[in-house]
């Protein structure tokens, strides 16, 4: 399997599916602030059109860290800001995300089996298991200053 080829596909068809007028992301979240109060909570008073903006870039930052085996500043910055001391994002809330994701991939691919869902999950671990190892960090690692 062409994991890269298999997700692209997956990916720009789930983009382009839309239900009852909602794109993939609307739904993610959506489904992603219903499924848990600890959720909800976090995004208590955010800005979702904007929190939305910063999904995708930070998505596309996860994927590049799959692609390209470089975390870049962006996501550093973010793993920081998500890390207990500021945002408090716990490890398993990036579980509860990829399993949202998974669930909205799913309902928006119409072709999406296993194939399409084992690539999604193989490009996406690499960024949660970068974010998830951050959360006790005060700097990004490789980052510290010497």
């Amino acid at each position: 399997m062409d994991i890269i080829k298999v997700f692209d596909a997956s990916y720009a068809r789930a983009l382009a599916h839309e239900i009852e007028g909602q794109g993939f992301f609307d739904a993610f979240y959506r489904r992603f602030l219903d499924g848990s109060s600890e959720v909800a909570e976090k995004f208590r008073d955010i800005d979702m059109a904007r929190q939305q903006a910063m999904l995708k870039k930070s998505f596309y930052h996860l994927l590049s860290l799959y692609a390209a085996s470089h975390d870049g500043d962006y996501l550093a910055r973010v793993a920081i800001r998500h890390s207990r001391r500021h945002l408090d994002i716990r490890p398993a809330l990036y579980d509860r995300w990829l399993e949202t994701m998974m669930a909205t991939l799913r309902e928006y691919d119409p072709e999406c089996g296993d194939e399409q869902e084992l690539a999604w999950r193989l490009v996406m671990a690499p960024g949660i298991a970068y974010m998830k190892f951050h959360y006790d960090r005060e700097a990004p690692v490789g980052d510290e200053k010497t």
